[in-house]
């Protein structure tokens, strides 16, 4: 993305839905955009471990974790696969660990913070559902605008 989400908020307006809860950048790229795809799963990180295995083709994995902070869903071996596979970035509803190794990994990674407790590895949840972050609900496909800013989310293009 070469363009701020404020800039690009400003050009396209309502077709944006604007994601209110605070997250914070853990990884080396903080501008990043493209296709969400999505899990939604409590405490056990398996589902995103295999899907980060996967050809990310520029995406962004969109994790709604409920916001539980007391265990990690990504730490730095995982981030390392999402950067292997190609996946612009992981936006997570939860909590990260390996804060430092990630920060210089080419990725964009958002969190709400940081837990060194690793996660369960039962393969609960669902993938490629519809997930919510705050007041917005994220399709699979639909478009992530993720900065420093924030994040925005629009159609499918």
């Amino acid at each position: 993305m070469t363009i701020s989400t404020a800039d690009f908020y400003d050009e396209h307006g309502l077709k944006l839905a604007s994601v209110s809860l605070q997250f914070r950048n853990f990884g080396a790229v903080t501008c990043f955009s493209g296709p969400a795809r999505t899990v939604k799963c409590h405490a056990d990180n398996l589902l995103v471990k295999s899907l980060l295995s996967t050809a990310g083709e520029g995406a962004i994995l969109v994790i709604d974790g409920g916001g539980w902070m007391g265990n990690a869903l990504m730490g730095d071996m995982i981030a390392q696969l999402a950067v292997d596979n190609n996946w612009a970035g992981v936006i997570i509803n939860g909590a990260i660990r390996d804060s430092v190794a990630m920060a210089q990994m080419p990725l964009g990674v958002k969190a709400l913070g940081t837990n060194p407790a690793k996660s369960f590895k039962e393969g609960t949840g669902d993938v490629d559902v519809p997930v919510q972050l705050g007041d917005v609900s994220i399709h699979p496909g639909e478009m992530i605008h993720a900065d420093e800013d924030g994040i925005l989310v629009g159609p499918r293009e």
